[in-house]
C-alpha cells in the first residue's frame, strides 16, 4: 500500500524558490535557523511526525543531511523558525551535530535543491537517539510511514548562482 501524501509549506520560502540566508549555515554567512514548516495532518493512525532536510546535490555521492527531527507529537503540524536549534529529538546531521545545520553549498555551485520532508508515522516514539544518522533513521522508519510530503527550496552561496 502506498503512503498518503502530506502537503508541506513554509512561511520562510515557497516551493522551488530561494531559501533566505537566515536558514544557511554560519559557514555560508547565514544565521543557521531552521525555516518555519507546516504540514497537513496525517491520516488516521498517525502517532507522530518526523522531519528531515537533505541536499541531493552535495558533491559527496550520497548527498548531505542537514536535519533530522523525530518524535514530534501527532497534534503538532508545524515547526516555528529556529526549531532546529532547540534541544530535543534531533538525529545526527552530516555537520556532525544533533541539531539543524543550514545550507552551505560549495562556492560556485548552481543552487542546490534542499528537500524538507515530513513523515507521518504510526509510532509515538521511534526509539532513536541524538546520534541517529539519516541512513539509520530512514531504515528504521521505513515500515512505519503512513504519509509523507516534501517541500524543495533552492540555495547557493550569494553571488555564486543566485
Amino acid at each position: 500500500m502506498a503512503a498518503a501524501t502530506l502537503v508541506v509549506i513554509s512561511e520562510t520560502f515557497k516551493e522551488g524558490e530561494l531559501i533566505p540566508s537566515s536558514a544557511a549555515h554560519g559557514a555560508a554567512g547565514g544565521d543557521n535557523r531552521s525555516p518555519q514548516l507546516s504540514w497537513t495532518a496525517g491520516p488516521e493512525g498517525t502517532k507522530s511526525y518526523a522531519v528531515s532536510c537533505w541536499d541531493p546535490d552535495a558533491p559527496t555521492t550520497v548527498g548531505f543531511t542537514h536535519w533530522i527531527r523525530f518524535d514530534i507529537p501527532a497534534d503538532q503540524t508545524s515547526l516555528e523558525e529556529g526549531a532546529g536549534s532547540e534541544p530535543g529529538t534531533h538525529g545526527f546531521s552530516d555537520w556532525g551535530e544533533s541539531a539543524y545545520g543550514g545550507m552551505a553549498p560549495p562556492a560556485g555551485d548552481s543552487p542546490h535543491h534542499y528537500q524538507f520532508t515530513v513523515y507521518a508515522l504510526d509510532e509515538e516514539k521511534v526509539g532513536l537517539d541524538d546520534h541517529t544518522t539519516y541512513a539509520k533513521f530512514r531504515f528504521l522508519i521505513r515500515d512505519h510511514i503512513l504519509a509523507s510530503g516534501t517541500l524543495v527550496g533552492l540555495y547557493a552561496v550569494p553571488g555564486d548562482g543566485q
